[in-house]
Parts: C-alpha cells; sequence; structure tokens
C-alpha cells in the first residue's frame, strides 16, 4: 500500500474552505433534507427498547429479510437474507470489506472517470491498482475497446457505478450487456455501487447489473440507505454477493467495522418496510426540479452543465472562469460567490478535469435558491 498516495478528499478540503467563510456547501454529497418521522420514530424506539448491542457479523435478520425483499422487488435481484446479505458500515464500508476479501495486492481494477475519489482510494487502500478508462464527454459514451486493451492478466473487476458520481450516468442495458460480456470472456468480477439508485430523472430506469443473467455470478451489489433516506450519519449500507463470498465478506466487514450501529439497523428495516411508494417519486420529482434550477443558473452565468440522468451532482464547464489550474478556478467560485463546489482534477486521473466542477444540489429549497442567487453574481 502506498500511504503517501492517500490523502484527504478534495471534497472534504472544499467543505472545510466553505465553513472557514460561512458559505453554502455545494461540494459535499451530504443531504440535508428532513428526516421521515418512521426513521426518526423507529430510531429512538429501537434505543428505548435496548437494541444498542453488537449485531451479528452481517447485521440483524429483520433488515437483512428487507433488503431482500426490496431487491426483488425494486432491484429483480433474488437473493437469500441469510446467504447473500452483509450488512456494513455504510456503502463505503460494504465496498472497502469486499475488496479487501476478494482482491490481493497487484491486482487491477478498471475504473471509469470521472470516478468517485472513494472508490480509488478504497482500492489503493488494499494495494490494487486502478487502471482508468474514460468516459467520453459530454455523452459519456463506454470506449468498449479501450477497456479489453487495458485488462492484463492482473485484472481482476471492473467496477461500475450506476447512477454515477460525480457525472450522473446512468448504464443502460444495452451497456451493461456488452460489459457483461467483457467481464465473462476475461472471467472479471464486477463491483456496483447503486447508493443513488432512487434518484433518476426525465424517465429513466435504474437497472441492476446482478439483475441480468449474465452478471448473476460474479456481481457484489453494493449499496445503502445514506442519500436516499437522508442519513449519511447513521452508516447503514450492505452488499448482496453470491453465496460463496458471503461469510468471508461478512467477517471482514466484522473485524474492520464490527457491525453497522444496531439500533439504525432496525430503524433502517423499518423504513424499508413501512415508507410508501409516494415516497421514492417525491425523490424523483423534488430533485428534477432542483437539478432543472441548478443547470439553468449555471446556463445563465455561462458554466456549461452537463444534466445528470440520475444522482444529484451536476458536472459544469468552468472555462471561462479565471485561474491558472482548476482548483484556483473553485476557489474563486469560492469566494465571489460563497459557493463551494469539488475541482474536476478530483474525479480525473490526468489533466481531463481541468476544467470541470462538481456542484451537488442535495439542499432544501430555500437553501438552493439562495446559491443560485449568489451564483449569478460570479464574474466571468
Amino acid at each position: 500500500m502506498d500511504l503517501n498516495a492517500l490523502t484527504q478528499s478534495e471534497i472534504r478540503n472544499m467543505t472545510l474552505e466553505c465553513d472557514k467563510i460561512g458559505g453554502i456547501n455545494l461540494s459535499q454529497g451530504i443531504s440535508n433534507l428532513k428526516l421521515d418521522v418512521t426513521l426518526s420514530n423507529q430510531a429512538n424506539e429501537s434505543i428505548l427498547n435496548g437494541y444498542n448491542y453488537y449485531t451479528q457479523f452481517d447485521g440483524v435478520d429483520e433488515l437483512k429479510k428487507a433488503i431482500c425483499a426490496k431487491a426483488q422487488n425494486y432491484n429483480n435481484i433474488t437473493c437469500d437474507s441469510s446467504k447473500n446479505i452483509v450488512v456494513s458500515s455504510g456503502a463505503t464500508g460494504a465496498f472497502y470489506s469486499s475488496c479487501f476479501a476478494l482482491l490481493k495486492p497487484e491486482d487491477e481494477v478498471i475504473v471509469f472517470e470521472p470516478f468517485y475519489g472513494y472508490h480509488v482510494n478504497t482500492l489503493r487502500a488494499v494495494g490494487v491498482r486502478p487502471i482508468f478508462v474514460s468516459l467520453e464527454l459530454p455523452t459519456l459514451q463506454i470506449n468498449y475497446d479501450e477497456i479489453i486493451k487495458r485488462i492484463t492478466k492482473k485484472t481482476k473487476a471492473i467496477l461500475i457505478c450506476t447512477p454515477a458520481n460525480p457525472s450522473g450516468k446512468i448504464f443502460s442495458e444495452q451497456e451493461l450487456l456488452k460489459l457483461g460480456e467483457i467481464c465473462k470472456t476475461h472471467n472479471l468480477l464486477v463491483f456496483t455501487d447503486e447508493i443513488y439508485e432512487y434518484f433518476l430523472y426525465d424517465g429513466k430506469k435504474h437497472i441492476s447489473p446482478a439483475s441480468l443473467e449474465i452478471f448473476k455470478d460474479n456481481t457484489i451489489t453494493i449499496s445503502g440507505f445514506s442519500k436516499t433516506f437522508s442519513i449519511t450519519g447513521w452508516r447503514v449500507g450492505y452488499c448482496i454477493v453470491p453465496e460463496e463470498y458471503h461469510e468471508i465478506i461478512g467477517h471482514i466487514s466484522d473485524l474492520i467495522y464490527v457491525c453497522s450501529p444496531s439500533p439504525f439497523q432496525y430503524a433502517v428495516a423499518q423504513g424499508i418496510n413501512k415508507i410508501g411508494d409516494s415516497f421514492y417519486m417525491n425523490i424523483i420529482n423534488n430533485f428534477t426540479k432542483k437539478r432543472n434550477l441548478l443547470s439553468d443558473t449555471l446556463t445563465d452565468i455561462r458554466l456549461t452543465p452537463l444534466i445528470p440522468e440520475g444522482a444529484y451532482y451536476i458536472l459544469a464547464d468552468v472555462s471561462p472562469v479565471k485561474g491558472d489550474s482548476i482548483k484556483e478556478k473553485a476557489m474563486r467560485i469560492l469566494d465571489q460567490t460563497k459557493i463551494a463546489c469539488v475541482p474536476g482534477s478530483a474525479f480525473y486521473s490526468s489533466k481531463k478535469g481541468n476544467n470541470i466542477v462538481r456542484f451537488c444540489f442535495a439542499k432544501e429549497d430555500y437553501e438552493l435558491e439562495k446559491a443560485c442567487e449568489n451564483l449569478l453574481k460570479l464574474k466571468i
């Protein structure tokens, strides 16, 4: 492991810079939307009922059963709660435990860029080398020939994030099937991050790779509830895995994290079971409006947005902003408008992100409206 390669994320750096001036943080992917009372009531009840101790290594039965039912109904994935589910400390914990369990130092994993920094740092933390393949901007098309070219004897897996952070790309069934053929030919594992699975726009549908026959036996499906339920601090995530990987991933999660917080596991189980379809439709409707507000504002100030299909981020071309580096441009935006964004260098291994920043629109309407008012003050 190269510890020098592991640094604090640019997302957190910009958050700190934003806090210094009391700005509006559109850099970090934290939703400040109100907590559903089903979750808060059940969390309090769980604590009062004494669910305050370690859980079994792969999570409480109530939550695993709820995840299985949700996976069947929403993701079209059939699984067994005792054989295929591991609950961990957020989706990040599930991903780290899976990588630690199934990969070894010097292995290689294909990663699409723009990438999410925690994915890359997690791979590096377990000694794995990320191999980057760029999605073409602005279409975000996949270069399949480039993927095949980058595969070596050391390549063990492909990482798919859908809907993607930071681009908002949703991988279509056709794209997934082509990737599945590559994985089958080269005997590759597939790690997916589907944490934004309910944040979908313009009629787009989320397709879990593991729901497709070609991915059935080689896919680690990773997700959680931090974004959907606005509980990023609760640390409740999970992975759905082939039975042969269940115990080793669960034991690694147990060794590193012990367990996801017990009362919150019970609360999330009730949230999955009791929160109705209207909640998820409201996510689509409300976040579509937020996306449109921010993207229209960026267009008005000549920072061309890449309109996302999913998730709650917008990449924007900030070429007109003065600055010798993308970090200087991001800081100029912060200084002039008190709005924090993330420099595109955080999402690329090369200089392709040198004129791109990421904005997060998971904010209450009043705060996002204020942020857009501030952005209109930017002097190009």
